[in-house]
């Protein structure tokens, strides 16, 4: 805490009027700060955290993190749930009890491992990628917990993952939901020359998505330390970068620098309603999500992510068919910043189900929970395991 105490910030704005635009504004940000310090517990939410069994597992010499509920209904599904950043397994513990419930016709066995790095697993070396991600988690889904065949699910770099293991492991892993995929976000010149019809939903979600694809991804620089081919997000050969270990070492010591960077990435990718039921993304959320990375030192791993695949966060680029017949279930949410319409995400894999939510945005598992959880009990009207 004092660390957070110690943390100077300007009185007022040295450029007022620019946020949120160009960052995180300063008084939210000290609003934030108040809140650490004056009526955020970590004792308490601690104890939150210990309601539910934590294990590790040692593999391919890591240390892998996962929480994990099982059901009592002998044809429950398992399911692998995938965070990403700015997330962790903290992101769907709002969810882990509906799915294992057996009051509905449809259970899951949960599986939300923490990535490389990121809370109690281990940071894997430098040439790690999420490839090798995919194949850890495979592993822990086959061979440590059993489960012949699983479901995935993923947000941010989970979602990523969650395709990636779609496409490679498509003998073990036989459904995923995703309300991301890894491709570049559908512009209007393609929607127009396919001839696609957008409802207000979508095109809300469209304009969203090109202006967050164009205008706020510059955190992606900042994580990567080279610049790769030419892309939408990246239109000369040379632009300015930084490198993650700069970023990491910056900030390594700092909550409240931590809590700047990434906080501004949880209010800005989440619903304005944030906070209003069904959400549960409450700045004492931002807090204890922060306050993990901080605490299990972290920030320097996730940041580290996208250096080791600087492709993201879309990694396929163009749309290609994933090497696979298992169903592929979507759903969307209207302020999260990728969007792709139904037609071209038939394009990607075994599109079976296309929802959309008016409620909701990036961290759907905090944002809309019920909402989530009846779309993945989905699975099982395809489930074939």
């Amino acid at each position: 805490m004092e660390l957070i105490k110690n943390t100077q910030l300007p009185e007022e704005p040295q450029y007022p009027g620019v946020e949120p635009f160009y960052g995180i504004d300063l008084e939210v940000l000290k609003s934030l700060r108040e809140n650490w310090l004056n009526t955020f517990d970590w004792e308490k939410e601690q104890a939150s955290l210990n309601s539910f069994k934590h294990f590790t597992a040692t593999i391919e010499g890591l240390t892998i993190h996962f929480v994990h509920k099982t059901s009592n209904d002998p044809d429950a599904i398992p399911l692998l749930l995938t965070h990403g950043w700015p997330g962790s397994f903290l992101e769907f513990l709002p969810v882990i009890d509906p799915l294992t419930s057996t009051e509905k016709p449809v259970s899951f066995h949960v599986v939300v491992p923490s990535l490389p790095g990121v809370a109690f697993s281990t940071s894997p070396p430098g040439n790690w990628t999420l490839a090798d991600s995919a194949r850890v988690f495979n592993t822990l889904m086959t061979e440590v917990l059993g489960y012949k065949t699983f479901s995935v699910h993923g947000t941010s770099i989970g979602g990523f993952l969650t395709y990636t293991l779609y496409d490679q492991f498509n003998t073990t892993v036989r459904a995923i939901h995703c309300p991301v995929v890894p491709f570049y976000c559908t512009t209007s010149e393609e929607i127009a020359a396919r001839e696609i019809t957008l409802s207000p939903l979508e095109q809300f979600e469209h304009e969203r998505a090109m202006d967050w694809t164009y205008n706020g991804t510059s955190y992606v620089f900042m994580h990567i330390y080279k610049v790769g081919k030419l892309t939408p997000l990246r239109r000369k050969k040379s632009l300015p970068h930084a490198q993650p270990n700069t970023l990491g070492l910056s900030l390594y010591d700092s909550p409240v620098g931590q809590l700047a960077w990434m906080a501004e990435k949880w209010i800005d990718w989440a619903d304005v309603r944030a906070g209003e039921s069904p959400s549960v993304l409450t700045h004492n959320e931002i807090l204890r999500s922060i306050s993990l990375y901080f605490l299990t030192d972290s920030f320097m791993p996730s940041v580290f992510m996208y250096a080791q695949d600087p492709e993201l966060p879309f990694k396929e680029g163009i749309y290609r068919k994933a090497r696979t017949d298992a169903p592929m279930l979507v759903s969307l949410f209207k302020y999260t910043v990728g969007f792709w319409p139904e037609d071209v995400l038939r394009m990607m894999g075994n599109l079976v189900m296309f929802r959309n939510h008016e409620f909701g945005g990036f961290f759907a598992g905090l944002e809309n929970p019920p909402a989530l959880v009846d779309d993945l009990r989905e699975i099982g009207t395809y489930w074939t395991g």
